[in-house]
């Protein structure tokens, strides 16, 4: 195995040898620590007893499915999850997002645009060794990032996954005018196909979780935003 160079592990789940192999190759090349499980039960019981900082699983599965072994995987640990199918249809897409899945690729696939596709979400989540310790505040709003939970003066805030995603990629860039562009790309993906009304929405809608707390989030015209506390 390829030595763990930038100390970022996948876990690789599909029932076909061949599919983990490829990805299982492309990944040990970037440096991943790359671990394999056959089915969706191999993979909760693999994540019950380790860590990931991602998880690339296959939707058709025998035994348990993809969907299925995603919602069990989310009651232990929250690791960003990138789907793959064979089959590409909307219900498929729309039920892995409602899930909180992060990203989809139908099969056939390329193997380096994969690889692009997780890198986004990894830095876009930090990754496992984020999930471990650390929690920042800001008067009375507080973000447990292992935990992914806001709290606001003391009371835990009801965050969609966008939502909370677009919130620490603000933090984390604390006090820097970030543009539309910048935030579109980092929060939804270099992919993303829909329009500048979604981030409007997405904005509005962090406004109204921080309740007192809304005007850390700074409209900068003909910009974008800046979080600034």
């Amino acid at each position: 195995m390829a030595e763990n160079m930038n100390g970022k592990r996948i876990l690789i789940v599909d029932d076909e040898a061949k599919i983990r192999s490829l990805i299982r190759k492309y990944a040990e090349f970037e440096g991943y620590e790359v671990t394999e499980a056959v089915d969706g039960m191999d993979a909760v019981s693999l994540c019950r007893s380790q860590n990931f900082d991602i998880i690339i699983m296959d939707i058709m599965m025998p035994g348990l499915d993809g969907f299925s072994a995603c919602r069990e995987i989310r009651k232990l640990k929250k690791i960003p999850v990138l789907m793959l199918s064979a089959r590409g249809e909307e219900y498929d897409r729309l039920h892995g997002f409602e899930l909180g899945v992060d990203d989809y690729v139908v099969k056939p696939f390329s193997p380096r645009e994969l690889m692009m596709r997780v890198n986004v979400i990894i830095n876009r989540h930090g990754g496992a060794a984020e999930q471990t310790h650390e929690t920042v505040s800001f008067g009375g709003l507080s973000i447990d990032f292992p935990a992914r939970l806001v709290y606001i003066d003391g009371n835990r805030a009801e965050l969609s996954p966008k939502v909370y995603d677009l919130l620490t990629y603000m933090v984390r860039n604390k006090g820097l005018a970030l543009t539309r562009e910048q935030l579109i790309s980092n929060v939804w993906g270099y992919d993303f196909f829909g329009d500048d009304r979604t981030l409007d929405t997405h904005i509005k809608l962090l406004r109204l979780a921080l309740g007192p707390y809304r005007d850390y989030i700074v409209t900068i015209r003909g910009v974008g935003y800046r979080f600034e506390a």
